[in-house]
């Protein structure tokens, strides 16, 4: 009775590790996300304030701001620009490195990697709000650290990777898979900035970097002690009209090499873009940068949360189209590209829209929105041209 309870677990335990993989490594990232952007925001205008007067009192209270308000926010605002582009720019070569390596080695190392980094960062954080002669601009040291792992690009890639291995022949199954993850971008958003509102009214600002660390502690966890790396079928190289044949020196013998003996190398950052540009049977290729077009687009839209609600149902599908496409060993170094992709269009978004709602608030304030709809639409001519293409895959017809 013992032995069936036993399997009866056993093979529970391996129904669930089938179906609940990535989805709370990508919630507890995007929780702790946005945990700490309100917070270090909060903690960098709080340095600028003390480093300016030297009186924790004054800093504490808005009313005794009023004059130097405008100072102070000028100052800060600098700081978190150069935070953000240094997170974001440092995040894009790591990212197209450790794609192309997780194709021939582990997909969890490279989700170890930015929580492991974000932990340095936020203790780097957490000894900032705790002492106040710490310099607003080690706040800095911790945009670096974070986005030399690949930051939040670096978890993308991976997390769709391993699904694209796993739902590797499952169809329609695979999209629903990217869907769920998908949505954990959103479900951790949403838990995250309800949280750190919570935290700081209550416990103050290291409370939350406390939190930012103890959602990558969990995420740390879950990857070492449930995730296993999938097994992935790797096609021999292209050659012919399908690819250009060249073997790149990091990849010679990959199949016969342990992934724990490959190493990083520049050269990964190759073949990243030759899994997007190599030639592909049929309407392949172009289908893929329509997709890669599309990703760019859906992303300029996400910058309003309103307006991008609906959008992780496209981005969710893109994925998934574009995993279709590429060869089972081309899915790190196609979703390094299309996160990287990503990060710069949000940097890109950023510049476009702060830029262009000032000029156009006193003649037309809802300007952006309209912007913002007409690249909506372009989204849906796209993914219409897409869906008129040829099938990346031929369906099996059974005939009597």
């Amino acid at each position: 009775m013992q032995e069936r309870l036993n399997n009866d677990m056993s093979t529970w335990g391996q129904r669930v590790r089938t179906f609940v993989t990535v989805e709370p490594v990508i919630f507890f990232y995007m929780t702790s996300t946005f945990i700490v952007t309100p917070a270090y925001q909060q903690l960098v205008i709080a340095k600028v304030c003390y480093e300016l007067f030297q009186d924790s009192y004054i800093c504490s209270s808005p009313a005794h701001l009023k004059d130097e308000e405008e100072l102070i926010e000028g100052r800060s605002s600098y700081i978190l620009l150069i935070y953000t582009c240094v997170t974001s720019l440092l995040s894009i070569l790591p990212a197209m490195l450790l794609g192309s390596w997780s194709d021939r080695s582990s997909r969890k190392a490279v989700m170890l990697l930015p929580c492991l980094m974000s932990l340095v960062s936020g203790g780097v954080l957490i000894a900032m709000s705790l002492l106040k002669d710490i310099s607003v601009y080690w706040s800095l040291a911790a945009a670096g650290v974070t986005g030399l792992s690949g930051g939040y690009v670096s978890v993308f890639l991976s997390s769709f990777s391993y699904l694209a291995d796993v739902t590797a022949g499952m169809g329609s199954n695979r999209t629903l898979r990217m869907a769920a993850a998908e949505s954990m971008i959103f479900v951790g958003g949403t838990v995250g900035f309800l949280l750190v509102g919570f935290l700081i009214q209550e416990f103050g600002l290291t409370s939350a970097f406390v939190a930012y660390c103890s959602c990558h502690v969990l995420s740390v966890l879950y990857i070492l002690l449930w995730l296993r790396d999938p097994e992935r079928s790797v096609p021999p190289p292209p050659s012919g009209e399908d690819g250009d044949g060249d073997r790149l020196p990091c990849e010679a013998d990959d199949t016969d090499t342990e992934p724990s003996s490959n190493l990083l190398c520049l050269s990964d950052v190759k073949r990243s873009f030759q899994a997007m540009f190599r030639r592909r049977p049929g309407q392949q290729r172009q289908k893929l940068h329509l997709l890669i077009v599309c990703t760019f687009i859906n992303n300029l839209v996400a910058v309003v949360a309103v307006v991008s609600a609906p959008a992780g149902i496209t981005q969710a599908v893109i994925r998934s189209l574009s995993s279709t496409i590429v060869e089972p060993d081309e899915q790190g170094a196609m979703f390094s590209f299309s996160a990287s992709v990503e990060t710069t269009c949000i940097m890109f978004a950023a510049v476009m829209f702060n830029g262009l709602f000032p000029l156009t608030l006193p003649t037309f304030p809802g300007m952006p929105f309209i912007v913002m709809a007409g690249f909506t639409l372009i989204i849906f001519i796209l993914m219409q041209w897409i869906s008129e293409m040829p099938a990346t895959q031929p369906r099996l017809v059974i005939q009597d």
